[in-house]
């Protein structure tokens, strides 16, 4: 898999000794052809090629964090169903005592209460 990126590397470092050892090159533009002839491409070239693995990365981490939260959500519903329980006995025996208000505790507007 990362062959062709280490002799891609490889040629660009050939192409910026030529550069450099050259009667008209400079270090500098060997330097320049190394980073944009050889690390730039070679960078954009892996990061690209990481993609499916950084995607199942992600997919993994959501696929565990939603396991969790339903681990969580069972535990919390667990927890729960005695209270829930009592409440449902509880106001079976008592009609009004759920503490809610009134359906209208106030008049609508232009009859009297």
């Amino acid at each position: 898999m990362y062959i062709v990126p280490i002799a891609w590397i490889y040629v660009a470092l050939m192409m910026s000794v030529a550069e450099a050892s050259n009667s008209n090159g400079t270090v500098l533009g060997a330097l320049i052809t190394f980073v944009l002839y050889g690390l730039l491409p070679v960078a954009l070239l892996l990061y690209i090629m990481g993609t499916p693995g950084r995607k199942r990365l992600l997919r993994a981490r959501d696929a565990e964090a939603q396991a969790q939260w339903q681990a969580q959500a069972a535990a919390n519903a667990a927890a729960m169903a005695p209270v829930l329980e009592a409440e449902a006995t509880a106001s079976s025996h008592a009609p009004d005592a759920s503490g809610h208000a009134a359906a209208e505790p106030v008049a609508p507007v232009g009859e009297k209460a």
